[in-house]
């Protein structure tokens, strides 16, 4: 049996004979499924395929069963790729092999990337079926920034910078004998007497026939090997545009004897100066496609290349690619850090800029994490490799930024259906513009004019790179600043929400109490107070306590010498401290002891009311220090959100705190809606009903108690210095933890959603707006008739104005910069019963 004819993959989750019943009671109510056989030791199945079959079907009956396919995604080069049509037909010939769940073509980057079953033998399947369609499929084993991807691009376009260059020594001439007598009568004259109109033809047809086949040779080899398979493409339009003006100025030349008088001319300069302009702009192009992939390039720079290791006893230098998890790296002053890993030994302060945005060095010691990519300061540090090659950090961005830049919008989707008919139809256009000046025009020649003008000008390529350019380029760009799309197709969503939910602890807040407040009583000093109440804390475990013994510290060495330390369950704890009684709680457990609280109901009310806790702490019996402690605000989440007013958006704070604290919280920050004391699906309801009425929202949050409402939500942003579980959950992924990284998601989203529809109204519009006027809709009424030559410019400069556009997006500014710290007027909140 062939090898298409039956599929090999791997099954999760089989654990005993049942599962395997199961799986083939599943799989047997699929349609083109046959012969199932499951091997339970092995943990997979083997299936014959018959028409119908459908691996997404599979794929998704097996996960409704409770036991996933194992899937694999490839990535592959394509070569031949020239405009949009290629891709809807890469697209279903790679859908049309066995085992494909999904495939997604990008144009700009010349990549497949394949969603298959976990089949050994599909590989080799989609290369054959890439081949068979006309373009050849290499896997592509290098990222898309790596040195040799960027090589080759490079190549590339060198060569077809010397093809456009030769193109245009050979052609010069042409257009100058030909369009100079036409251009001054006087220089038509002199070659009519000096060089002679034959011979003057002769010329231009040698050098026209260089042109066409030397740098010109790719356009006739691909376009009429498509046209004969019946799927015609750009490199087919330009091959029957330029050949059909060569065809006829070869009939004029060498037989004009099978031409009326009045059609005997020739437009060999036409067919030269097209070839020349179309490899123009393929080159520009294929420069500007170089650029798109700076983002991917810019990460792979951050890369160390080597490290010094310990190996045997030693400390030795070692590329990047040998070092394994476990070994011990130690890293010099100003040195890139090679993998993700624990400090072992030393102290510095790290730039991690480039991962976070963060532009403050950060403290490393012992225990620290420290992150591949990033750069050490002054100091030396030793530590532990946990996590090598494809596990880092950067590499994972360095993959989501790759997955998001291959991601096809539903936008693109449309563009694809329509660009699948596109060049039969202008082929069909340009032979009804052809039959219509025959029958009405004044002769033979007028009527080939405007035909291979229509072939000419149509450009699919700008229709299909109007959208994954400005995806790449967008993407790229958005990284930059911090903000990882993890799904492709986030960046048209984000655009759309028009509420923005916030998680509160971890995400409004750093989710780590802290000892906001100190208001001290008569003549005690700060660090006195303070370092006896960090000595009775220091025997707590709860989060008030350590938050309080960490000021403490700060301020020195704390005593040791507690002795009487007492829990008082709901009120507080007291211990003798160097010989004084410390006591520390509620002020129910000061009235309880008896102290004297004074008028300081007015000092907790105010703290209370800013969403902070109040404690008393007393000496001896005698109230010293009234004590506020927080969850403290993120330094920029009060622009955040005033940023996210600016952009029109409704804000909701949705937590488990108890509703005083959410409430003084959403009135301090001017936060809009407020949906507090909630379980954790309770957060799952409250964006539900978030979204009555058809409103679109996007949820922030950090913790595991998130997964479920970033995925409940439209677009799901997780914070970077969160758990994996939410950022798993999440589509776009905030690494600065800064909830700036909002307003610049969306602000990217928005600025590259514009642009898509920028260059789509361009593409289309240039189309719609030239076809007509290369076919001589207008000539009856204005005399406008285009020439081939000024339609092969226009079409390069159609293309090359999509490709300039979406570059643009590569200067995105982020509209809240991390050292911005403008402060605006915040609205007031307004209540929403808990969940």
């Amino acid at each position: 049996m062939d090898k298409t004819d039956t599929l090999t993959f791997g099954v999760q989750n089989m654990s005993c004979a049942s599962c395997v019943g199961r799986v083939e009671k599943a799989l047997n109510t699929v349609n083109g499924v046959h012969d199932v056989r499951v091997n339970l030791a092995a943990e997979n199945v083997r299936i014959a395929t018959a028409p119908g079959f459908d691996a997404a079907k599979v794929a998704a009956t097996l996960r409704q069963a409770g036991y996933p396919a194992r899937t694999a995604t490839h990535r592959l080069r394509l070569s031949n790729m020239t405009c949009a049509s290629c891709v809807g037909r890469v697209e279903r010939a790679l859908l049309a092999v066995p085992g494909v769940i999904s495939a997604s073509v990008n144009l700009a980057s010349e990549e497949a990337q394949v969603e298959v079953l976990e089949d050994a033998n599909l590989l080799s399947t989609l290369h054959d079926a890439a081949a068979q369609a006309g373009y050849p499929a290499a896997v592509d084993t290098q990222d898309a920034g790596s040195p040799d991807a960027a090589t080759r691009k490079e190549a590339e376009a060198t060569h077809l910078r010397q093809m456009t260059v030769l193109a245009a020594l050979l052609t010069l001439p042409v257009f100058l004998l030909e369009m100079g007598g036409h251009l001054i009568p006087a220089f038509h004259t002199w070659i009519a007497e000096n060089i002679g109109m034959a011979t003057s033809w002769f010329v231009q047809f040698a050098l026209t026939t260089l042109v066409l086949a030397w740098p010109g040779r790719h356009f006739y080899s691909k376009g009429l090997r498509a046209l004969l398979k019946g799927a015609p493409d750009m490199n087919s339009l330009v091959a029957l545009g330029s050949g059909a003006a060569w065809l006829f100025s070869v009939t004029a030349l060498f037989a004009p004897g099978l031409l009326p008088e009045s059609s005997r001319v020739v437009y060999f300069e036409a067919a030269a100066v097209i070839v020349t302009l179309i490899l123009l702009g393929r080159y520009l192009e294929a420069r500007a496609k170089g650029r798109t992939g700076a983002a991917i390039a810019k990460l792979m720079g951050l890369r160390a290349s080597s490290a010094r290791v310990e190996r045997d006893g030693a400390v030795v230098e070692l590329p990047i690619d040998e070092i394994i998890a476990g070994d011990i790296i130690h890293l010099r002053p100003g040195e890139k850090i090679a993998t993700d890993g624990v400090v072992v030994e030393g102290q510095s302060y790290v730039d991690e800029s480039m991962i976070t945005g963060e532009p403050v060095p950060v403290e490393k010691a012992t225990e620290s994490e420290v992150v591949g990519g990033t750069v050490n300061g002054t100091g030396s540090l030793t530590f532990r490799a946990t996590k090598v090659g494809g596990d880092t950090m950067l590499a994972q961005i360095i993959r989501m930024v790759e997955e998001a830049q291959g991601a096809k919008l539903p936008i693109q989707d449309l563009v694809n259906r329509i660009t699948l008919w596109f060049v039969p139809a202008v082929i069909a256009v340009a032979l009804v513009t052809f039959g219509v000046w025959l029958a009405f025009g004044p002769s033979l020649s007028h009527a080939l004019v405007p035909a291979v003008a229509v072939l000419i000008i149509a450009c699919p390529c700008a229709m299909g790179l109007a959208t994954p350019t400005s995806i790449m380029v967008g993407t790229g760009r958005a990284a930059q600043l911090g903000v990882l799309f993890r799904q492709g197709d986030a960046l048209q969503s984000l655009q759309c929400v028009k509420t923005v939910a916030l998680d509160k602890t971890g995400t409004l807040t750093k989710g780590k109490p802290e000892l906001t407040d100190l208001v001290l009583m008569d003549d005690l000093t700060e660090d006195e107070v303070l370092l006896l109440i960090g000595a009775v804390e220091a025997r707590s475990e709860h989060p008030i306590a350590q938050a309080i013994l960490r000021r403490a510290e700060a301020a020195g060495p704390v005593p040791g010498e507690v002795s009487d330390f007492q829990s008082h369950t709901g009120f507080g704890v007291s211990a003798t401290v160097l010989g004084r009684k410390v006591t520390l709680g509620a002020d129910r457990l000061m009235i309880r002891d008896g102290i004297d609280l004074g008028d300081t109901g007015r000092i907790a009310s105010e703290m209370a009311k800013a969403g902070k806790t109040p404690l008393y702490a007393a000496l001896d019996g005698k109230l010293a220090a009234v004590i506020a402690v927080a969850d403290p605000i993120k330094p920029g989440t009060p622009e955040a959100i005033a940023g996210l007013h600016d952009l029109g958006l409704d804000v909701a704070m949705i937590t488990g705190d108890n509703r005083g604290t959410a409430d003084a919280i959403a009135a301090q920050l001017g936060i809009d809606r407020v949906v507090a004391e909630v379980l954790p699906d309770g957060k799952v309801a409250a964006i539900d009903k978030l979204k009555e009425g058809g409103n679109r929202i996007a949820f922030v949050g950090d913790g595991i108690n998130d997964a479920p409402a970033l995925a409940q939500a439209d677009v799901g942003l997780a914070i970077g210095t969160g758990t994996d579980v939410a950022i798993e959950a999440a589509d776009v992924v905030l690494m600065s933890g800064d909830l700036r990284g909002v307003v610049n998601a969306i602000d990217v989203s928005q600025r590259s959603m514009a642009n898509i529809r920028q260059n789509l109204f361009w593409a289309f519009g240039y189309n719609v707006l030239l076809i007509p006027v290369a076919a001589g809709a207008f000539y009856p009424l204005t005399g406008w008739l285009l020439s081939p030559a000024l339609a092969a410019g226009a079409m390069a400069l159609s293309s090359v104005f999509v490709l300039s556009n979406a570059l643009r997006l590569r200067w995105i500014a982020a509209p809240l910069a991390e050292n911005a710290t403008p402060e605006k007027e915040p609205r007031a909140a307004t209540p929403v019963a808990a969940e």
